[in-house]
């Protein structure tokens, strides 16, 4: 019993640095990455602006629109030079919110959009700092360019769910 808890701990350990020494994704995932989540972003404030039950989560929805439409034209853009295959498909965290989404309505949709768009952006954010200080290649310099809008859906969706 003894040694399969060793090699377990040490698998796990050797997991989790291998893990955080392989996090960094290469420009192209990143990219690939970024687009789906600028697609499901867009999905998302869509279904907002249709079933949002205050004005706050509508005029949020249409901002993740507006926003995101033009990230996926950048990241576009980077796309053709990279030759990143531009996909319309969206995370399966997204749809997964979606479904949820298209079940509610009122003030239980408003704060369950609110809470899920809050906990998105923060992942994003945080995969976009990290991306960020990797030079000045233009996927990096892309990632330093999106940050604030980012951390402007955040504080959005922070005041919207109350935290």
């Amino acid at each position: 019993m003894r040694p399969k808890l060793m090699f377990a701990g040490m698998t796990m350990a050797m997991s989790c640095a291998l893990a955080s020494a392989g996090m960094a994704k290469s420009d192209k995932e990143f990219l690939s990455d970024a687009m789906k989540a600028d697609n499901s972003e867009i999905r998302l404030g869509e279904l907002a602006a249709q079933k949002g039950g205050s004005e706050d989560v509508r005029s949020f929805g249409q901002a993740l629109i507006d926003d995101h439409r033009k990230a996926k034209d950048e990241a576009t853009a980077l796309a053709g030079d990279l030759e990143v295959k531009t996909t319309a498909i969206i995370t399966v965290d997204a749809q997964n919110a979606v479904e949820t989404l298209q079940r509610l309505s009122g003030p239980e949709f408003d704060k369950e959009f609110a809470d899920y768009m809050a906990s998105n952006q923060e992942k994003a954010i945080t995969e976009f700092k990290e991306k960020a200080g990797g030079g000045d290649r233009p996927v990096p310099e892309f990632a330093r360019k999106m940050l604030p809008i980012l951390q402007k859906h955040l504080q959005l969706a922070q005041s919207l769910s109350g935290h």
